[in-house]
């Protein structure tokens, strides 16, 4: 069998990882071995992170929501109630945009969601004058 040489294919391999690793600290952007792992390790956490950034966009969205509702005394869960109940699909992220920069336009759509709020099912029951649960 002949022999097979792969010089120019390995020195182009850890060329190529020896610069994804560049501005690493320290032997991680100069050793072969520790940059790899570093690469590694980054490409894991660059791919878990672009999962975990949509969560945290949504939490950001609703804790903005949530702030901007209670200023006008209500709660983040009967808001987006009296939203669903009023047919309004409106997503977090422009709620959120909205609350910030249109506060006018906020205002309007809590007032919506009170509007078509349903009766509080937790308010305490008063019964009639013939002691029936009204």
């Amino acid at each position: 069998m002949a022999r097979v040489k792969r010089s120019v294919n390995a020195q182009k391999k850890r060329r190529q990882t020896l610069e994804r690793a560049a501005g690493y600290r320290g032997q991680r952007s100069r050793l072969y071995r520790k940059a790899k792992e570093q690469v590694t390790h980054s490409l894991v956490y660059s791919y878990r992170d672009r999962k975990a950034k949509k969560g945290d966009f949504r939490r950001l969205w609703i804790q903005r929501i949530n702030a901007a509702v209670r200023a006008e005394g209500m709660t983040y869960n009967r808001f987006i109630q009296g939203l669903k109940a009023a047919g309004v699909e409106v997503d977090r992220k422009i709620l959120a945009e909205l609350a910030v920069h249109e506060p006018a336009a906020f205002s309007a759509l809590v007032q919506t969601a009170k509007d078509n709020l349903p009766a509080d099912v937790n308010a305490p029951k008063t019964e009639s004058k013939d002691g029936a649960a009204a």
